[in-house]
């Protein structure tokens, strides 16, 4: 079995630097601050253009990370609006360094609010996206309220973005920590999730700082979590798509070559 592309989450300065300091294939990155709301920035040396013509060269692949404070799914119209605009902002930024997709989390509703709601909003977003590159929706770990912790709110969810205009244009990115800090199990899980999605664009494959169904959205570096390393390995092996690690700099080519072994 072929060995699918895989790099980490990197500063976005020189991510194509990024990618060779690791023996990489892609790297992930922010274009801002990710707990901020002002629009996505090209810091690297001759902006847009001139890294896509380098990660192009390099053979390098680009994923956009949107800001976390997105929350396209939320009843306030003082974040959804900003939302929207945000993420819109954010796959034009995208497509201008020819990244292969951006990576958005499900987001959530109140504690009060019809999950519903939600969903519907995620159908207008989409309806009203313009988007040129792949939305790839998160799985999240925590919140009672949330659109994407486990699967039979992903399963409403994606019966919802797949009804909008420019659904096709909407993939899944599968996080190892998240689901299983969610509450969901890594054994058979990539089947569980095509059954509903149809797809996995790609997986950020993390180990979890804390215990199954926790709700905790805290990784680590493989094998110093409560992820059972086969489970993971078997995500990987099965999804077949893409991977990022999103675990503490220090090791991620320890991690990325743990990763390797579910091909070798």
């Amino acid at each position: 079995m072929q060995t699918p592309p895989m790099g980490a989450h990197v500063d976005q300065l020189d991510p194509v630097a990024e990618a060779r300091a690791r023996d990489a294939q892609l790297s992930q990155f922010f274009l801002g601050d990710p707990q901020g709301w002002k629009g996505p920035v090209v810091h690297y040396a001759g902006g847009a253009e001139a890294l896509r013509a380098d990660a192009e060269a390099a053979g390098v692949a680009l994923y956009v990370h949107a800001p976390y404070v997105l929350n396209v799914a939320t009843t306030n119209n003082r974040i959804r609006i900003p939302s929207r605009k945000l993420l819109q902002q954010t796959v034009t930024a995208a497509a201008e360094i020819g990244a292969k997709g951006v990576i958005v989390h499900g987001g959530h509703v109140g504690a009060s609010d019809d999950p519903a709601k939600g969903f519907d909003n995620w159908r207008k977003a989409v309806d009203q996206l313009d988007a040129p590159v792949p939305v790839l929706i998160e799985n999240t770990a925590g919140g009672a309220n949330a659109m994407a912790r486990r699967l039979d709110r992903i399963a409403r969810l994606w019966e919802a973005v797949q009804s909008a205009e420019g659904g096709d244009r909407v993939g899944f990115c599968l996080d190892t920590c998240h689901f299983h800090a969610g509450g969901e199990e890594l054994a058979g899980l990539v089947d569980r999730v095509r059954a509903i999605t149809g797809r996995i664009d790609l997986v950020h494959a993390n180990d979890s700082r804390d215990a199954f169904d926790s709700g905790a959205d805290r990784h680590t570096n493989f094998g110093q979590g409560s992820l059972d390393p086969d489970g993971v390995l078997e995500v990987v092996r099965e999804a077949g798509a893409p991977v990022v690690v999103e675990t503490p700099g220090e090791g991620h080519r320890d991690d990325l070559a743990f990763l390797a072994t579910a091909f070798a």
